[in-house]
């Protein structure tokens, strides 16, 4: 049977003490794409255009990191913790090598794995994500977070999408192709909510040292984004790209935070020709 982002049944897999909620798919043979979520997110909140259009040519794996949603455990403060974590799951599957995305703070979950994980990752994909030590005061994302929405659902409107109405539009079919699958994760715990919110602050704390890291990560990486990301401003993959030894970067216009969201057929086009070996 081929399966596809509706249809693949949620596995689990045991690892240091963990049961990882995930769900594989796609073209088998190729080196594999594991996906790292963002804030309080789950294996739901993927958009099918993106991982169906991966999945095309390559095996796909989502899973929920440790605490998170039906995976057991309690979820760390820390990123390096959560990247640990996640080569511990890659592992577990019996992996010996794999392509690593990552959006939003799991872009900083993706470097993590890729600096950790060393010949176990192929490439690095980081979207609508930054660098530690980042300088967020020109982000909205506390009072993005912090508001009010009808249907509840438009929150993600206001964090992956601009407020323009090519954009909007594209945000509301995000939405509709989000919410199609029937057997969904169960939301995140508050543990995980303060976890991820810990490791965010941890994660953003200024040191004038802060991008030594990156040099570190010999990965070819491709960095995507949005021409206006009101969450990790759009600034923060320009400095990326100048300090990982071997990154290209595409900004989309007319786009925020969750710009594959946005021009799904694009990306999907953009990270096949990236992934190819």
């Amino acid at each position: 049977m081929t399966y596809t982002h509706e249809t693949a049944p949620t596995r689990y897999v045991e690892a240091n003490g963990t049961r990882f909620a995930y769900r594989r798919f796609g073209k088998s043979g190729d080196v594999p794409l594991v996906f790292n979520q963002h804030y309080t997110g789950t294996m739901d909140y993927w958009d099918p255009a993106v991982t169906d259009g991966l999945a095309q040519s390559r095996e796909v794996i989502l899973f929920n990191n440790a605490g998170v949603s039906n995976s057991s455990g309690e979820t760390p403060s820390s990123f390096q913790e959560m990247g640990a974590n996640a080569i511990a799951f890659i592992r577990a599957l019996g992996l010996k090598q794999v392509d690593v995305l990552g959006i939003s703070i799991g872009g900083f979950v993706a470097q993590e794995i890729a600096l950790q994980g060393g010949e176990l990752v192929r490439k690095l994909i980081l979207v609508g994500t930054g660098h530690r030590g980042n300088d967020m005061t020109a982000s909205r994302s506390a009072e993005i977070f912090a508001g009010s929405y009808d249907p509840p659902e438009h929150l993600w409107l206001a964090v992956h999408f601009k407020p323009t109405e090519t954009s909007r539009k594209a945000g509301l079919a995000f939405i509709e192709r989000k919410l199609r699958r029937r057997d969904r994760d169960p939301e995140v715990s508050e543990q995980t909510v303060a976890a991820q919110g810990e490791a965010i602050g941890k994660w953003i704390t200024p040191d004038e040292n802060a991008l030594d890291y990156l040099k570190s990560i010999k990965q070819p990486t491709l960095i995507v984004q949005g021409s206006d990301d009101a969450i990790i401003p759009t600034s923060h993959s320009l400095t990326l790209q100048q300090n990982l030894p071997n990154a290209q970067l595409i900004i989309y216009p007319d786009a925020g935070h969750g710009s594959i969201y946005q021009y799904p057929e694009l990306f999907v086009a953009h990270a096949t020709l990236f992934l190819e070996p």
